[in-house]
């Protein structure tokens, strides 16, 4: 395992860690973004946008791509404010590095992104944490943003069905933004999953309580994993969303949020998420689900998860 710094997209100061098999990139010029992650057989799986690497101090806030901490619901302070300036870092150990982001005027939150790297595997642990610098209650919940390298495709595993009159209650939720149509073909709603494939078209997304724990994304042959979790006792933003997903014509996001809190003075919340990532993965099949579950499952067990 090793810590170390190096150049990455014209920034010179990023903190990479590496166990060997897998590396990852955290910009500290801006942000931060965990801005890179690959294993040693494949590309960096997060979509960076060229033409905004390598800068810093723009008054607009950018997305460059990586992986960022926001907070939501989605709001211009909340969401927007511009993080294009350098963050403080403190390197926890030869596999774990904190990032800092201060409180600002317009938002007296304090973010901490902590990233830590199994010691022989691909997996990562990423906790997101915000922290009430002011004087008032804010509400909040922190969010986890992975922007996915194009041209892949999302399954998103759904709850089992049960039989009517038996199962009377409802055990799942679909949130859809305005700018949403069901009938886009890059959306397949299926029995047991739901995928969404990037492809040149303009902005779509949903949301999801999501209760299945894992989303995976795969692209040429690499195979992507987030898991996230679901407290059946938090309520969350956006109509009760853990899990959302959006995409346009350059990339995929997959999205986990923490519970929705009136955040107190002095108070912290937090979310974590976990990431594997696999090479050799042979492409999913599209629309047998069967055959879609059992192409998964041998990766899924690999990290203790199941359809």
């Amino acid at each position: 395992m090793a810590v170390d710094h190096v150049s990455f997209g014209g920034w010179e100061n990023n903190v990479r860690i590496e166990n060997g098999r897998t590396e990852l990139i955290i910009t500290l010029d801006v942000g931060p973004r965990v801005i890179s992650y690959r294993t040693a057989d494949c590309t960096n799986v997060f979509k960076t946008f060229s033409a905004q690497l390598g800068q810093t101090g723009e008054r607009e806030w950018m997305s460059r791509g990586g992986h960022r901490f926001w907070l939501a619901p989605e709001h211009p302070v909340l969401s927007y404010l511009p993080d294009n300036s350098p963050v403080a870092h403190r390197i926890i150990s030869d596999h774990e590095v904190e990032t800092i982001t201060p409180p600002a005027e317009q938002l007296p939150i304090r973010k901490i992104l902590t990233v830590t790297l199994d010691r022989v595997s691909s997996r990562v642990s990423v906790t997101h944490r915000a922290e009430n610098c002011g004087d008032k209650p804010m509400p909040v919940a922190t969010w986890g943003l992975s922007v996915m390298v194009p041209g892949g495709c999302e399954i998103i595993p759904l709850p089992p069905r049960g039989e009517h009159p038996r199962y009377l209650l409802p055990n799942r939720s679909l949130v859809l933004w305005p700018f949403t149509h069901m009938t886009d073909p890059r959306w397949r709603w299926g029995e047991r999953f739901i995928t969404l494939r990037q492809g040149d078209a303009g902005p779509t997304k949903i949301g999801l309580a999501h209760r299945e724990r894992w989303i995976a994304y795969h692209r040429e042959d690499s195979l992507f994993l987030k898991t996230i979790e679901f407290r059946e006792d938090a309520t969350y933003p956006d109509f009760g969303c853990n899990f959302e997903t959006f995409t346009n014509e350059e990339m995929l996001e997959v999205e986990a949020l923490g519970p929705l809190v009136e955040l107190a003075p002095g108070a912290s919340t937090q979310h974590t998420e976990h990431w594997d990532l696999f090479e050799g993965a042979s492409v999913p099949p599209r629309r047998d689900e069967e055959a879609i579950a059992w192409w998964i499952t041998p990766w899924l067990e690999r990290v203790g998860l199941a359809v």
